[in-house]
């Protein structure tokens, strides 16, 4: 079974999803790919049950606020004050092969500190032994991590400082690296169509 509930965070309205003991979904409002392969990442079989729950997600009434939430949202509120969490609530992180080793790579970016698109795809050339890996197959699974904030993509730009695509919208990976104590007048926000 999955269960849904909502954090109210200073950028916007959180979704959660867990299965019961895990963390296996957190999404912002109008969050470019928030159901995006839906049934996958939450372990949703039938397509009747996709859409009931494609329903739920909609419906504030079938939200709920079990104790089972409450290591995500402990973690959220030290967030959104500005303090750096000591670790992240249980995660069950689905997806395929490849997402899921950005996803652990994401996991491991340091509080406050920012890596490349091309830094991620080098670090997963090296583990597997290869010359190269694409940084734009990178870029998309990272816009696929269906673990908003507390799993940081938020802390990827593009090779050339810039704040190059982000599933939530700009203007919020800007306000979660400034709430970091990121520097942001460093970066630049690409033209439409900038590669990564």
């Amino acid at each position: 079974m999955i269960y849904l509930d909502t954090y109210d965070s200073p950028i916007g309205q959180l979704s959660l999803a867990s299965d019961g003991i895990y963390l296996c979904g957190l999404w912002m409002e109008n969050q470019k790919y928030y159901q995006d392969k839906l049934e996958i990442r939450l372990n949703i079989k039938t397509k009747s049950a996709i859409a009931k729950l494609t329903e739920r997600l909609y419906a504030p009434e079938a939200r709920c606020h079990p104790a089972f939430f409450e290591d995500a949202r402990k973690w959220l509120d030290i967030y959104f004050s500005g303090g750096e969490p000591s670790s992240a609530p249980p995660l069950r992180l689905r997806g395929t092969g490849f997402q899921e080793e950005v996803w652990a790579i994401l996991q491991n970016i340091p509080y406050g500190q920012l890596t490349t698109y091309g830094a991620i795809a080098k670090q997963i050339a090296n583990s597997r032994g290869a010359e190269t890996a694409s940084a734009r197959a990178v870029g998309v699974a990272v816009g696929r991590n269906p673990v908003s904030v507390i799993v940081p993509c938020h802390r990827v730009v593009g090779s050339n400082n810039s704040l190059t695509g982000y599933a939530g919208g700009i203007r919020r990976k800007i306000y979660l690296l400034e709430l970091e104590g990121i520097d942001v007048n460093k970066l630049s926000v690409p033209a439409k169509g900038t590669a990564l």
